[in-house]
């Protein structure tokens, strides 16, 4: 019989998420993310292997919980029309500022960057998450008053400067920007020509 597991993974993952957030893969150590995860280092090896595998499963975690949420809000007919869902979306980036001060942006981001330029396997990881964003974004779009009639090229490309948007709006908060300043964008960003019901379709 397998002994039971001596620690919460995911309680753990999101520990290790957090020293990954803060230093980057580079500068984050093993001894961190022992400190932090707070495991010995042969439980570590055992559920892990090591570094790499802890990051991966940190960023898979992420997809999991934070980035399916956005997408099942997106999708989410219970949240009102598309464009309200959109909007909701982007004021979480806000919100997370001004309620909370959480500064931490966005750990797909942080990847997008820091990592998958270099690493094909979280390349793909991260292209698999903004996907899932784009296509949500377009489903909250069709789902709306204002592009219901629009092309599926339109939407489509409307979704990506969305996707666009919200990924700029985390990446800004991480950066320092007020919550005020963040108000703003996303009221241009929601008056911007892409989404205006003249323009044609």
């Amino acid at each position: 019989m397998a002994r039971p597991r001596e620690f919460d993974i995911d309680e753990a993952l999101d520990r290790a998420m957090g020293v990954f957030w803060a230093k980057g893969y580079e500068g984050a150590s093993l001894q961190d993310l022992l400190k932090a995860m707070k495991i010995a280092r042969g439980s570590l090896y055992k559920a892990f292997h090591d570094k790499y595998t802890i990051y991966i499963a940190a960023l898979d975690r992420y997809d999991r919980t934070v980035v399916q949420q956005v997408v099942e809000e997106l999708r989410d007919p219970g949240n009102g029309d598309g464009i309200a869902r959109i909007r909701g979306v982007l004021e979480g980036a806000r919100e997370a500022v001004a309620s909370r001060n959480d500064r931490r942006g966005c750990f797909m981001c942080n990847a997008a960057v820091d990592q998958a330029p270099a690493d094909a396997k979280i390349r793909a990881k991260v292209m698999a998450m903004m996907k899932r964003l784009e296509q949500a974004f377009a489903v909250a779009l069709k789902e709306s008053k204002q592009a219901a009639r629009w092309s599926a090229k339109r939407r489509a490309e409307t979704a990506r400067f969305l996707l666009n948007s919200y990924m700029g709006l985390r990446v800004l908060a991480r950066s320092g920007y007020s919550a005020a300043d963040l108000a703003g964008i996303i009221g241009a960003c929601l008056q911007n020509w892409t989404l205006h019901p003249t323009r044609p379709a």
